[in-house]
């Protein structure tokens, strides 16, 4: 038998207390892990087949496919942009205000046991799920802005800005927003689940890209209807489906946050359809399907930086103020400003963002029902997120113009007008959504 000298054993049990409290420190719950899960299973219900659905059915017939594929391609694309280096980029351990640095390319360093924090002192979750579930919010901000130029852009153009764009765009601001390090997260602004990140990022992008590309041949004389309303509801419902991932995930946890976000994702999304459908009997005479859907998404957009601060009542009459907004701009300003947004992503994704961005540092004072603490200061982070909202329209819309002017001057963003007339589906791809 090995001997153990006194000194050995008295320095072995005095080293105890600090192992168990570094064990003690980072506690993984399965139930966490299980939600988080399914939460990134969710986000990617969102993208496929719920955007490309939604997406899809507001086309022209002779358009379908090329939305489902742009939305398929892109979302393969970033997973794997996302592994190789946007991971890094976002997330990578840098210290500086705009970027992650090259600490994780590859995932470096990530093993089955590496462990992210979560909004918990102590409370961690599995890397990996961490990493896939930020991977499916990366891939479906890109498939957002399709919406813009759909009918008329290029697959390869798709593609090539999608991957500059991620690069360039979407890993600088989720990095300013999310990381611990980033400029925007240390000013103090509050989103929950990407209202900056995500919406306004897509939708400023889908702007930019509008004027960009210009708009669809016999825009205001030819027959430009959705397709298949049918479809198109399906999709939104996907969505908001998948938006109980989007925003209950964000919080990284199964706990009371959770809840709150989740029950705060049916009552926006509600006020914005009743108030949608609402704007559309006293404006047009009648309530659409079409205008439904759209104040669902509005609704969703808003609550997204809001879900885990505000009250379920706040966050009924934030959605209901997003929806009315984005419908004045969606009925009103883009036809006064004439730029053709096919699919009205700046009008519901941008606009609503922006407003759901700054209504967050509204409906989260206590006197609202939000959880701010008694010493909140409305006006103080209403400002705040008003400067977080400036910043991430001025990055993405300046780094926007820049890679669309470098993908038009390269390859060329817009199809030939033949192809056009055509439709994408089999000049692009080659193949048809229906046959008689």
């Amino acid at each position: 038998m090995k001997s153990v000298s006194l000194a050995g054993l008295l320095a072995t049990l005095s080293a105890l207390p600090a192992f168990a409290q570094e064990a003690a420190a980072e506690v993984m719950d399965k139930g966490d892990v299980a939600w988080m899960m399914v939460s990134t299973l969710l986000v990617l219900f969102m993208i496929l087949p719920g955007l490309a659905l939604f997406y899809g059915g507001l086309v022209r017939s002779k358009n379908m496919l090329s939305v489902l594929m742009q939305c398929t391609m892109i979302t393969a694309m970033v997973m794997v942009i996302w592994v190789v280096y946007g991971y890094s980029f976002a997330f990578g351990g840098g210290t500086g205000p705009f970027f992650g640095g090259f600490g994780k390319l590859f995932l470096a360093g990530v093993t089955a046991d590496s462990m992210a924090a979560t909004f918990t002192d102590g409370v961690v979750i599995p890397e990996y799920v961490f990493i896939a579930f930020q991977m499916t919010f990366a891939a479906i901000t890109p498939a957002l802005i399709v919406g813009a130029f759909a009918e008329r852009i290029k697959f390869g153009a798709v593609m090539l800005f999608s991957a500059l764009w991620v690069t360039v765009v979407y890993f600088p601001v989720a990095h300013m927003v999310w990381d611990g390090a980033g400029l925007i997260f240390n000013m103090g602004a509050l989103d929950f689940a990407g209202g900056t990140v995500v919406h306004i990022n897509a939708g400023i992008a889908a702007l930019v890209g509008a004027y960009f590309v210009g708009p669809r041949i016999g825009l205001g004389k030819d027959m430009m209807a959705p397709h298949s309303m049918t479809l198109t509801l399906v999709g939104a419902g996907i969505l908001w489906v998948g938006w109980f991932g989007f925003n209950a995930g964000s919080n990284l946890e199964a706990n009371g946050g959770a809840t709150l976000a989740m029950i705060n994702t049916f009552t926006a999304t509600a006020g914005a359809i009743l108030a949608w459908a609402g704007l559309e009997a006293v404006m047009r005479g009648k309530a659409s399907m079409l205008g439904a859907a759209s104040g669902l998404v509005a609704g969703l957009v808003a609550v997204t930086p809001a879900a885990g601060s505000v009250g379920p009542v706040g966050a009924i009459v934030l959605g209901a103020i997003a929806s009315a907004v984005c419908y004045f701009f969606v009925a009103v300003v883009k036809n006064k400003m004439g730029y053709d947004d096919s699919l009205d992503v700046f009008g519901i994704h941008g606009i609503g963002g922006i407003i759901g961005a700054i209504g967050t540092g509204i409906f989260t004072a206590p006197g609202l029902g939000g959880t701010g603490g008694e010493d909140y200061a409305m006006a103080a982070q209403t400002w705040i997120q008003i400067q977080a909202v400036v910043i991430t329209i001025l990055w993405c819309g300046i780094a926007s113009a820049v890679l669309y002017f470098i993908v038009d001057k390269t390859i060329g963003l817009r199809v030939a007008n033949d192809d056009e007339r055509r439709g994408l589906d089999l000049t692009s791809h080659g193949e048809s959504a229906y046959h008689a």
